[in-house]
């Protein structure tokens, strides 16, 4: 899906991402399933004209500076439009959240609005749509709004069952007063030139990469940029073929992805053990500028440019996994967004909130745009992050971009990519070839034709 510019088809995060999750207090599922259905003409109260209680759950952190979008100003501003409603919301730690909605969604008790993936994600919409978990979205008012690449990826079987926050890349922050100092005044359009920024940030003594593998989603960050240039730009319906049997995920260009992401970690460019650090330590080590370069998305703006120990200017770019002579394709999907309980008592007050979310003028819908570091999918938003633009004019001019490779995968996959990586980067004997062997191995297992 190519937002704007339909050349190619995306799709959005992972994922794994970093992220925003939407969950109810525990507390209030009881609430949630006693109370009827909505009468909206009465702003947020059931049939018998009580206040009833919407409840969210998210996955991601509290915002570190300002008020958080999802845990205050979404709350207010929804009560301030239906004062018979209050709506109570949650986030996760992105590694507990799909197991956490999935069993309260199975046992009747989830939230009333839940964070969802695209497509064939862990948490995605295919699982919990063809599941029964989330309800069907056809007669939100704003669609016509929203991009049709964006839609798609939401939709299972025709209709769509989340709204994405946006479109999220995949790329690299970096300190450009460190890039400097190594002579640097432009990022590496390719991976040898990549490379070559990494060896000289290393003799100057600076940390040039930090991961923060212990949180294993992380790996994902930079095996998918790689794998933008390196598995699809001569063969865009890889994963179609991987699908149907025509292609492996032991392919030689699946080998070389592999072998470029920990070419990094062989030659010490990524902090020493990652495996130890968190996702939070290895982004305060960039903020503090300990470490020239990070790798995440879009969706970690905030934390990317919150105040460190040091003060610098940031920049965004694409990881260029590509040779010397060829384009840099962008790594883009479709951002996870939110679902409806397709069993929720309160269904029908749930999608007046969306559609007061996205009405395309509300005061709420005017704090979600400033607030969403994602790149807009809702017509007419021009964008917000200057940060984000080199990498947003590669992608709307070109077409040159790749999804998130797992949401063409079962969930699981990923999984498996990044256990048997982090083997890789503790030092053991696992070569690439056994990464995509347990990749392959996994798919088979769950792949479905």
């Amino acid at each position: 899906m190519n937002w704007g510019n339909d050349k190619m088809k995306k799709r959005k995060r992972f994922w794994p991402l970093a992220l925003m999750l939407m969950i109810f207090l525990s507390a209030c599922s009881s609430g949630t399933q006693e109370n009827s259905g909505t009468d909206n003409s009465n702003g947020g109260t059931d049939e018998s004209g009580k206040a009833i209680t919407l409840t969210m759950m998210l996955s991601g952190n509290k915002a570190s500076e300002g008020e958080d979008f999802e845990l205050e100003t979404l709350p207010r501003l929804v009560k301030e439009k239906f004062p018979n409603s209050k709506l109570e919301v949650q986030k996760l730690p992105d590694d507990q959240y799909n197991t956490s909605v999935r069993t309260k969604l199975a046992a009747g008790q989830g939230p009333d609005i839940f964070w969802i993936f695209p497509k064939n994600a862990a948490g995605g919409v295919n699982d919990l749509a063809k599941a029964g978990f989330a309800a069907d979205l056809s007669d939100l008012t704003f669609w016509n709004d929203i991009s049709q690449g964006a839609k798609e990826d939401m939709s299972y079987e025709g209709k769509p069952y989340g709204v994405a926050e946006g479109l999220d890349f995949l790329g690299v922050y970096y300190n450009k007063e460190l890039l400097e100092q190594v002579g640097y005044t432009q990022f590496p359009k390719d991976w040898p030139s990549f490379l070559e920024l990494c060896q000289k940030l290393q003799a100057a003594g600076v940390t040039p990469i930090a991961m923060g593998d212990k949180d294993p989603w992380m790996i994902q960050f930079g095996m998918y940029p790689i794998a933008a240039n390196v598995v699809y730009p001569d063969e865009m319906d890889f994963d179609v073929k991987l699908q149907n049997g025509e292609k492996s995920l032991t392919d030689p260009k699946w080998i070389q992805t592999i072998s470029k992401y920990k070419e990094l970690y062989d030659k010490d460019y990524v902090v020493k053990n990652s495996l130890g650090i968190g996702s939070a330590q290895s982004a305060q080590l960039f903020i503090d500028g300990k470490a020239a370069m990070t790798f995440t998305g879009t969706w970690d703006y905030a934390s990317m440019i919150s105040k460190g120990a040091a003060e610098f200017t940031r920049g965004f770019a694409s990881l260029p996994g590509n040779e010397p002579g060829q384009p840099v394709f962008v790594s883009a999907a479709t951002s996870a967004g939110y679902a409806l309980n397709a069993k929720s008592a309160n269904l029908e007050a749930a999608k007046e909130v969306l559609n007061y979310l996205f009405d395309g003028e509300s005061d709420l819908f005017k704090a979600f745009v400033e607030a969403n570091s994602s790149i807009s999918v809702y017509k007419d938003v021009e964008l917000e992050n200057e940060l984000f633009k080199e990498v947003n004019d590669n992608y709307q001019q070109t077409g040159n971009s790749v999804y998130f490779s797992n949401q063409m995968w079962p969930a699981g996959v990923s999984d498996v990519m990044q256990s048997k990586f982090a083997e890789v980067i503790a030092g053991q004997k696992t070569t690439p070839e056994d990464v995509a062997n347990a990749m392959e191995t996994k798919f088979r297992e769950l792949w479905k034709n």
